[in-house]
């Protein structure tokens, strides 16, 4: 008997390790497990676990009408790996890898434990096309700008054929039952979540690429949540994607350089990529900092942001670019105050996007916005919510003398941020 150990990919089908576990006709036994050390950092009634929940759900299900059901635990991954090798006879584990520091600790871990006990262990590329080691440069090292590495990763892309696993009926058989039922979200200690994960669409990505900027539209295809826990694999989504549309296809390799970037350079959780901009001298004004949670900065546009983040936990892609530079560049607030909150909030939250995109509107990443770039919010209204559609969504007060006037000015605060990056950037050259 094999183990398939289900991680960020909630799916039978498009599932390489699923399917390897698979191929030869062995059975399987499926294993998820919720991490205290992930849980434990989380509200009980985080939407994003309530997601899981209901995918793996979703999953049992669809094995239980073939006789087989999954086996679902909590607590420390090592000591339930313990438990399990104690109460199973596994011959191998199967895994898909992941790339965040922490998973790459704790999946060595899990390894030694299991050649320990001189069982097999198969570990393999699923959530990403090309692993952080396969598209560098010519002398090896990684690149550290997205154009660059966009030219190679498409010239390696055109160079293969995807290949897309279903898993058969004939397969779903050989899933082994457990003498343990499903658990109930209480025997999890954890509580639903009244904020739902939304179905992704992909019927209007012809017009992605024109309509993504508008957040009034609601054009977004929804997707950050379901490639995030991997309901759908990348492989299905690039082939229907390729010939349709560029600009979300790009969406994708964006996703896998940051990435390649996390894995190679692991010091931008907690610190800059460029590491001379972590001289800069925030400010941290709590009160202004909570103001900016809850949508109260006066700036419309922000403002509405954050209030669909909290409500719903997304945010358009656009607004997140506008409300992240008025964190830290009107505010001069520290970037790692932000990707935190987002982390939070965002349903569709993975740390090297988080991480990557925080650090480009604070122009301390890699590729990231020149300091001196500096978003006019009440601009940015104009251009993208010109008939100011999605604010009065968001904002039921405004245009009413009880929305709140602006906590700064643009002119003043643009010109403190450039003075305070000029300043420090200035000093750590010397």
């Amino acid at each position: 008997m094999n183990i398939f150990w289900f991680r960020k990919d909630l799916r039978l089908n498009d599932n390489i390790g699923l399917f390897k576990a698979l191929k030869n006709g062995d059975k399987v036994l499926g294993v998820f497990i919720f991490d205290d050390a992930i849980l434990h950092e989380l509200d009980t009634n985080d939407p994003r676990v309530s997601f899981i929940y209901d995918c793996l759900a979703s999953i049992n299900k669809e094995i239980v009408k073939f006789g087989g059901s999954l086996l679902i635990k909590r607590g420390d991954v090592l000591s339930v790996w313990q438990e399990i090798l104690a109460n199973y006879s596994p011959k191998a584990l199967f895994y898909n890898r992941d790339y965040e520091p922490y998973a790459l600790d704790r999946d060595k871990k899990v390894q030694a434990l299991f050649e320990k006990n001189q069982l097999e262990v198969h570990s393999f590329k699923d959530q990403v096309y090309f692993e952080p080691h396969e598209v560098l440069k010519k002398d090896g090292t990684p690149y550290t700008v997205y154009t660059p590495y966009k030219r190679k990763w498409l010239e390696k892309f055109h160079q293969t054929s995807i290949e897309i696993q279903a898993v058969s009926q004939k397969q779903l058989k050989q899933f082994v039952a457990t003498e343990e039922a499903f658990p109930c979200m209480e025997d999890l200690g954890i509580e639903r979540s009244t904020i739902k994960v939304k179905d992704f669409s992909l019927e209007d990505i012809k017009q992605y690429a024109d309509t993504r900027d508008f957040p009034s539209k609601d054009a977004g295809t929804y997707l950050g949540p379901h490639l995030r826990f991997g309901t759908v694999g990348i492989r299905t989504l690039i082939k229907k994607t390729l010939n349709e549309s560029e600009v979300l296809l790009s969406e994708y390799i964006w996703r896998s350089f940051f990435k390649q970037i996390l894995y190679h350079f692991p010091h931008v959780v907690g610190g800059s990529f460029k590491k001379n901009y972590d001289a800069i001298p925030w400010r941290n004004n709590e009160e202004e900092f909570q103001k900016w949670c809850q949508g109260k900065t006066g700036y419309p546009i922000v403002d509405a942001g954050m209030r669909q983040l909290n409500a719903t936990g997304y945010m358009h892609n656009r607004v997140r670019m506008i409300t992240a530079s008025f964190l830290i560049k009107h505010l001069l607030i520290d970037w790692r105050w932000g990707e935190a909150y987002f982390a939070k909030k965002l349903l569709d939250f993975d740390l090297s996007a988080n991480n990557g995109n925080w650090q480009w509107a604070a122009s301390c990443g890699c590729d990231a916005v020149p300091y001196f770039r500096i978003f006019n919010p009440t601009t940015q209204e104009k251009k993208f919510d010109p008939k100011d559609q999605y604010i009065k969504k968001w904002i039921p007060e405004y245009s009413s003398d009880q929305y709140i006037n602006p906590i700064v000015e643009h002119k003043f605060a643009r010109q403190r941020a450039l003075d305070t990056y000029k300043e420090a950037l200035s000093q750590g050259s010397k």
